[in-house]
């Protein structure tokens, strides 16, 4: 069942979906499908590509002999849109490894599953999205802190493109938001309205209305050095304060769900 939700997406938005749901396929059911990427986070490009992230299930037929076929599928594809040909990028897991990435505290699985930018969806989405609070524990700091010290990385190298620092502001925004109310917030627009960096409108502002590749002054680097360092301080205070559980609880619920559809026990 394509469905695409209602939470912040323009009407632009809401055909281009439309029109990437009809080339994105699996060969098997799908259980969900959603975007990611720029378009997720609030700062899409005109140039972006578009990230499509979810997941099937395999027939038994497939995971009871000595290999595993096919938990993920990756795939380039592309759309012609109404003034644009789109490139989408198609990354799909099996539910069991999807299952796997939730219960060892991958925030991107948790965040596809919870994106509001969805392609397709069906009961089992709804399933696993409630899922979700069982799967969120303190140890995520280390997924957001990771990632957005990888991005920072990145950003420091020259020309010091707008992408990264955005990415990694929105890695620290996101990890932050999590740990004080144990709720998934990728939307960096959105987040900042609590936040309330003055800095983050203008550089969204540059990349929109720019391109991928666009850059800051070498100047600006040392003031987003300080607010990078400064917020890490401020996700790891959000940790050590968070009434967050230490370890996940969704394992047996992950399980059943797995194995009725696994058994063809839930139909799609």
């Amino acid at each position: 069942m394509t469905s695409v939700s209602n939470a912040v997406v323009d009407d632009d938005l809401r055909e281009t979906i439309a029109q990437i749901a009809q080339v994105v396929a699996s060969p098997y059911p799908m259980v969900f499908a959603t975007l990611s990427g720029d378009h997720l986070y609030g700062f899409p490009s005109p140039n972006s590509a578009y990230d499509v992230r979810g997941a099937y299930i395999l027939p038994v037929s497939a995971v009871v002999g000595l290999e595993v076929a096919n938990e993920s599928i990756s795939a380039v594809r592309q759309a012609n849109a109404t003034t644009a040909s789109l490139v989408i990028n198609v990354d799909l897991h099996d539910l069991k490894k999807f299952s796997l990435l939730l219960l060892k505290k991958n925030g991107a699985a948790l965040e596809h599953l919870c994106s509001p930018l969805i392609l397709y969806t069906t009961p089992h989405h709804d399933r696993l999205r409630a899922i979700v609070p069982k799967c969120i524990t303190r140890h995520h700091l280390y997924h957001y802190a990771g990632l957005a010290s990888t991005y920072w990385h990145m950003f420091q190298q020259p020309p010091h493109q707008i992408k990264p620092l955005l990415y990694a502001y929105r890695a620290l925004l996101t990890g932050i938001h999590l740990m004080r109310s144990g709720t998934i917030n990728t939307n960096l627009n959105s987040l900042n309205q609590d936040f309330q960096l003055s800095y983050l409108s203008d550089l969204i502002a540059s990349k929109v209305t720019g391109s991928d590749d666009i850059a800051l002054t070498h100047a600006d680097v040392p003031f987003h050095h300080g607010e990078y360092q400064r917020l890490q301080r401020l996700l790891e205070d959000a940790s050590q304060a968070s009434a967050l559980p230490e370890v996940p609880t969704a394992k047996a619920d992950l399980h059943q769900l797995l194995v009725q559809l696994r058994t063809g026990a839930g139909s799609f």
